[in-house]
Parts: structure tokens; sequence; C-alpha cells
């Protein structure tokens, strides 16, 4: 076999992942002077941010003049159930409208209120109407005016390019192998900073909102480089995915349907969300139809339709009514605005939506109403970062956006994630910037050793001789284990069996064998993406069977309650070198939640 001969780049900075963290985040690092690359996996503008399509959350009070950044502070606390990293909540709070107007100065088209400030929408968990929006596709306009941004920056991007490993020296980041999709030729980053930006873990469930590219690469490459993970338990179930066809199954359906007026029915034709308000929120939610309706009319007394409940109350309401047999006929429940909104409101403020159901489903929401169930959606769960410069424990790598843990505590309130991507997008680019040039000269150095074996492991699916396990079958099988056992409600002994079947799978991954040559072969993609999706699954899983109690998005039916104690805790996952020089094992211990200082706990006063 000839020796392998690979493309090599130098870079200060490399981003791996091209959504809103991974371009703000190359946007500052080349704004501060460092030599920057992009890296992604599909096409650049092919990014997860894209499916966001609400709105930024930003207290920039342009409807209620008495919102503030310690009013979304004090709502993005109390969405994550107390368990967020208070300074991560408190810069998120304080940063976000700095960062929606600074969208603006680069090109983005909101929409305005009639006095022509940038106008804002109602969205779950929000005490007022925040959502910076440009219809229901926010996303894009902010992916379209970031990748711009970048563009005008000459930054390089490399598109269609996987990232198989991370490598160091010593203790710290010294460059990434990836591989090119279209040819499997492998390409060596020389870079001693490497923000990781790479999204979310969905594809490792059956029903999910996630597009492929979503396979926890990131969470994945951050335990192997030595990195900690947080809260890994804690999956947000989107309250409403399509449910049909089953070729759309799980595709996302903005909550902006619901911010905008619809309304959730089940098959008796009941506004069936009046049964589930929690005691938590009953002081500030309407308990009956009458009063619910006319919040949109007159919301002087903010008393907001249970519809806009926090996504897990609502996901797990969904939930109980498609359990109790009142669900849709092709098992979800109904969304209804066309009995609420004008048609002309809906093709207006949902273009998107009203697109989606009329060529994929066939269904005008103008007249009927949508079928709609939960779909695995969101990792709150991450790598454990530095809140103030996103560096994780591994000097050189930083993380931001959804790979990133600790922002969100248990549940992620709607809107947060694009102001999240914008903020610490801005962070991580800026520290990393920083880090690179107090190296000086003395950079860290890509030992050949490590490449070799980074290479050989990259390959060993094309080399095994004979076809044993099929990449395919475990994947499915993978997705089957975490819809069924690690969902939406978790039980004990389910959760052991899913830790069982993941760790069988795991094994029989080893033995995964493809044919074929590297060139246009998706089975090896697959294959490579199956290790970081196994390792991600694990982690989920053993946090889940760790926190003995129901929290946001981690509802356990055998610890129903929230419990205090471990609202003062976190759960950090590691991978551990075997002793025997074997595979790695990963572990879990518990953390001590940081207390916040008394100025910011004093708003949280009376919550628990």
């Amino acid at each position: 076999m000839p020796e392998e001969t690979y493309e090599h780049h130098p870079y200060d900075v490399v981003v791996i992942g091209a959504g809103g963290a991974g371009l703000r985040a190359a946007v500052e690092a080349s704004d501060a002077g460092a030599k920057t690359a992009i890296i992604c996996r599909s096409l650049l503008g092919k990014a997860h941010t894209v499916m966001a399509e609400g709105g930024i959350a930003a207290a920039l009070g342009n409807l209620w003049p008495e919102d503030n950044w310690k009013v979304h502070f004090r709502d993005t606390m109390r969405g994550g159930k107390l368990l967020n990293n208070w300074r991560m909540a408190e810069l998120h709070a304080k940063e976000s409208p700095d960062r929606v107007l600074e969208l603006e100065q680069w090109g983005a088209l909101f929409d305005r209120t009639p006095a022509g400030k940038i106008s804002q929408r109602d969205f779950g968990g929000h005490r007022y109407a925040r959502l910076a929006h440009v219809g229901d596709r926010t996303g894009l306009e902010m992916i379209r005016t970031l990748q711009q941004r970048a563009v005008a920056l000459g930054i390089d991007v490399f598109m269609e390019l996987t990232v198989t490993d991370l490598l160091k020296d010593g203790e710290r980041i010294a460059g990434v192998l990836a591989y090119w999709r279209e040819s499997g030729k492998f390409v060596v980053f020389e870079s001693p900073a490497v923000v990781l930006a790479t999204g979310g873990i969905g594809k490792s469930w059956k029903v999910t909102s996630n597009s492929w590219e979503c396979t926890g690469d990131g969470h994945a490459l951050a335990l192997r480089a030595g990195a900690a993970l947080l809260n890994m338990e804690f999956v947000q179930f989107h309250p409403t995915g399509m449910v049909w066809p089953l070729s759309v199954r799980g595709l996302l359906v903005t909550e902006s349907v619901r911010g905008d007026g619809g309304v959730l029915r089940n098959s008796e034709g009941k506004r069936f969300m009046f049964d589930y308000i929690p005691e938590f929120f009953k002081a500030e939610t309407a308990d009956s139809v009458e009063e619910a309706d006319r919040w949109y009319d007159d919301k002087s007394n903010n008393r907001r339709p249970p519809e806009l409940l926090p996504r897990d109350e609502v996901a797990r309401s969904i939930n109980s009514e498609i359990k109790a047999g009142r669900g849709s006929p092709h098992g979800g429940v109904f969304l209804d605005i066309a009995s609420r909104r004008s048609p002309e409101f809906i093709k207006r403020r949902l273009p998107s939506m009203y697109h989606q159901f009329k060529e994929l489903a066939d269904v005008d929401i103008t007249k009927e109403p949508m079928e709609i169930g939960p779909t695995c959606h969101y990792v709150m769960g991450g790598v454990e970062v530095d809140a103030d410069t996103q560096v994780s424990r591994v000097p050189g790598l930083y993380a931001a956006g959804e790979v990133a843990g600790g922002m969100h505590g248990a549940n992620r309130l709607g809107g947060n994630s694009l102001s999240d991507l914008l903020v610490f997008g801005r962070r991580a680019g800026e520290f990393a910037a920083s880090y690179v040039k107090s190296l000086g000269a003395g950079r860290p150095k890509i030992s050949e050793a490590d490449l070799k074996r980074a290479v050989g492991e990259a390959l060993a699916p094309l080399q095994s001789g004979k076809a044993e396990e099929n990449p395919y079958a475990l994947h499915q099988e993978l997705q089957e284990t975490m819809q069924d056992l690690v969902g939406i409600i978790r039980v004990e002994a389910e959760i052991q069996e899913a830790i069982g079947r993941i760790a069988a799978l795991q094994a029989r991954a080893t033995r995964v064998s493809v044919d074929g040559g590297r060139r246009y072969n998706p089975g090896w993609h697959l294959s490579l993406d199956l290790r970081n999706m196994l390792l991600v699954s694990q982690a989920v899983a053993i946090a889940a069977l760790e926190r003995q109690e129901s929290r946001g998005a981690h509802t356990r039916d055998d610890f129903p309650m929230t419990d205090p104690y471990w609202g003062t805790q976190n759960i950090v996952l590691e991978l551990k070198a075997a002793p025997d020089g074997g595979a790695p094992t990963l572990t879990k211990r518990r953390q001590e939640l940081p207390k916040a200082p008394p100025e910011l706990a004093e708003l949280l006063e009376g919550e628990h």
C-alpha cells in the first residue's frame, strides 16, 4: 500500500461548523487578525440554524419598554429550572440586544413595527414579546447575513469536509484531521486554536427535526480530546413537529404558530393545555379560554395562553394526550391557527409554514389544522466551557452554540438559541484569537505518530476485509433504542436496557465493514458518524440514569418530582484512559452548581 499523503493547511483558528455560532466565531477571530478557516460537512448555508424560524430573543424593549436584560435573565433561568450557568445566562441577556443590532448593521432585514423599530413576537417562557424576527425565516436571514460577512472578510471555507479527530501536542490543541467527502483524501489543519460549533445530536433518535449533519461530532471530538460534557440528560423534544406523511416525520413546526395565536386541540376538539398548567406557572398563565383569547388583544395583565408554556411542559402535555387515546389519526395532536387568524395574516406571518404543509402534506393551514407531535430537537447538555471565554479544559479548544453546555440549564426557551449563537460565537472567536496571539512562536506541533493513529482509525472500516457489521443496520438499532428507551418519558429499567444495548452496539461497531473505496462512499461516512453517535448516546443514557428526578426536559416516571438536591448538581462526563491501554471508559461525576452572586440571586427569589 502506498504511503498516505495529506493535504496541509496552516491557520491560527479553525472553526468546525458553519452555522450561526461557527460563522460568528470566524468573523470575530478574523476581525481580531487571526488567519481563520471554516470547515463544514455540507455546503455553506446548509446549516441547522436555518431551522430556527421564530426569532432571536433579545430584550430590545421595542414592544414592551418594561423589558430589560434582568427580565430576560430571569426568564432564561426559570426556563432552565435554575440549572443554568448563571454567568452565561447573564452575559447572554446583557449582550443579545447588541448582537441583534450588529446583525442589522451588517444587512439583516428584520420585520418592523409601525414605528419602524425591529418587530418582536411572543414565544413560550418569555414574559414579554422579545423575539426579533423575519417572518418565520429568521435563521435563514441570520445565516445569509453572517455568511455574507464571512465571505466579505475573505475567510477561507472548506465545504464537504468531515473532521475525524482533534490532534494535540501534550495537553494543547495542535490541529485537526479531516477528509474530503468526495474523494476520501485526508486534510491536516495545523492550528493551535479550534472552535467547535458543530450543533446537535438529534440523528441518534428516530423522530427528529435535525438534519443528517447532527450526529454529535463536536461532543464526541471534545470527549476524545480530553474535554468534559455537562448535563447530557437534557434533550429537548420540541412540542411541534410534523407527524405525517412519514417521509417528513419530525420536521419542525415553528413555535411562531403558537406565538401568533395557534392553539392545540385533541381528537375531541378540546383545547387541552388548560388541563396541564403546572403550579409553577399558574400565577402568570391564563386559566380559561376567554382570558387566553383576550391576551392576544390586550396583554396588559400578561397572563399568557397555556400553549406558550415552556417547551418541556407543552411536549409532555401532548405526549399525555396521545397516550390517553385522544391523539390525531397519525399519532399526534392538532395545531389550529386556521380558525384563529385570517388567511392573509397566516401567509404574511408564517409563509414558510404555509408552503411547508401545502407542499409536503397537502394541508392548507389557512383552512384546516396541522397534525403535530413532539420531535427530538435540541440538546442543552454539551462541552463544559468557561462562561466568559468559551474555552474548554483543553487549552486551545473552544465551543459555542448547541455543542456547548451550561447556558440553557434543564430546558432552552425558544429564541434563546439564536441569541446564544451570536453572543457566545463572538466570544469564542475573540478569545481563540487572543489565545493564539499569546503563544508567540511557541506553537504546538502535530506529531507524525498521532496523525498516523488517527488516519488508521478512520480507515479501519474500509480495511477489515470481510463484511461483518452493516453501519446502516447499527444506526437503525441505535435510533430505535434512543427513541423507545431514552425519549420524553424515562424509567430506570428502560435506561439500563438502553445502556446495555448501546454497549453491545459499540462492540459491534468495531467490526463494521464497508465495501468499496474512499471515493463517494456514504457507508464509510456513516461508519465514522456512528462512532460519535454511539459515544454521545451513551453519555445521554448514563446521565439520564444518574439524575434521579424530573427537571426540565428530563422526565423520570419513577422520580416524577423535582428534587432540591439535584437542583444544585451538574453531571459531568469524561473519558478516562484504561490502565491496561485498552479502550477508554466513559465516567460520570457530580459537580456543585456555581452559585449566582446576591444581586442576581435576588432576581430569582421565590423560584424553585
